[in-house]
């Protein structure tokens, strides 16, 4: 099967929100469209799972992991639960929160935005006083705004639904970046794939769901050892809870490389070898995430009251406990 010339796109909607601009931003992308792409606001990402496994969208647009909240965990379980939707790129946008108001409101009552932009945004948020009220997203938090409500969202909110700027740029930590997956059926992942490669992409990353069959000491460990042993890169790591298992789970890596590389098939060889259920949730060029990491973390991001080797010694004399 080939790409389509003009794709159908389905994203987390109404219009305005941050996986909207992603969507667009995707098509225009050389290579990415042949033609002009018709995009769809759907509801939720269950939604924009399904029209892509039904054929109503031939691409689905989804985010999948915020540098400020971490992973989109309904994107992650609805990739984890489809047979037949995988990623096969991704987007990655620079993310700022405004303020609106609706032009003549009255008294100011509740701030509104998706769970996600309400976090990234609390110190505004405390700092106003006010009750909050969770949105299904940040763009239908702004086309919902009662005359009470001040609503959070991307700059585009303001002229698409009449508000005006209450305040910019209300978000906590400047320079948040999200990555969105955009997914497609497993029977034409193929033509995406070889599209990407005929155009000279020679870095991947993958992700891939590991089960392992029996659980106890040692498990992770194992399967983490799996990748450093074959000097695969393991860029990270997931738990989620296999549904209605107590204490079992699924563990979902990003690995810094493609399954057909050498590496890898050792890799995936071991973990079947050992028990374990693989499941390739995406394949798609690196190059579009997150921007390259250069090995050294900034001292001044890591969790407050962390310990340093400037002050192990005492540190560890008190077990690191505070």
């Amino acid at each position: 099967m080939t790409v389509p010339p003009a794709p159908r796109i389905a994203y987390l909607g109404p219009e305005g929100t941050f996986t909207h601009q992603a969507a667009l931003d995707w098509a225009r992308r050389d290579g990415a469209a042949d033609g002009p792409a018709s995009a769809e606001p759907l509801r939720t990402v269950t939604d924009v799972h399904d029209a892509v496994a039904a054929g109503t969208a031939d691409v689905g647009v989804v985010a999948v992991e915020s540098s400020v909240e971490g992973y989109v965990v309904p994107s992650l379980d609805a990739l984890l639960s489809s047979a037949d939707v995988v990623a096969v790129d991704e987007i990655a946008l620079d993310v700022s929160f405004d303020a609106f108001v609706r032009p003549g409101h009255g008294e100011l009552t509740v701030v509104s935005a998706h769970p996600h932009g309400l976090a990234q945004c609390t110190g505004f948020v405390a700092g106003s006083g006010l009750a909050t009220a969770p949105a299904s997203s940040n763009a239908a938090a702004c086309r919902d705004a009662g005359p009470g409500t001040i609503a959070l969202g991307p700059t585009i909110c303001g002229e698409l639904y009449g508000l005006d700027t209450y305040a910019r740029a209300v978000e906590d930590v400047r320079g948040g970046r999200t990555r969105f997956l955009v997914l497609t059926r497993r029977g034409v992942a193929d033509a995406y794939l070889g599209r990407a490669r005929a155009a000279g992409e020679t870095d991947w990353k993958t992700m891939l769901a590991i089960t392992p069959s029996v659980t106890g000491p040692g498990v992770l460990a194992r399967i983490t050892a799996a990748f450093g042993d074959r000097k695969v890169n393991m860029s990270s790591l997931v738990t989620r809870p296999l549904k209605a298992q107590e204490s079992r789970y699924v563990f979902v890596v990003t690995l810094d490389d493609a399954p057909w590389s050498p590496g890898v098939r050792d890799v995936l060889g071991d973990l079947l070898a050992a028990g374990d259920a693989l499941k390739t949730l995406g394949l798609f060029p690196a190059g579009a995430g997150f921007r390259t990491l250069d090995g050294v973390l900034d001292p001044d991001h890591v969790p407050v009251g962390s310990v340093s080797a400037d002050d192990a010694s005492d540190a560890l004399a008190r077990g690191l406990l505070w």
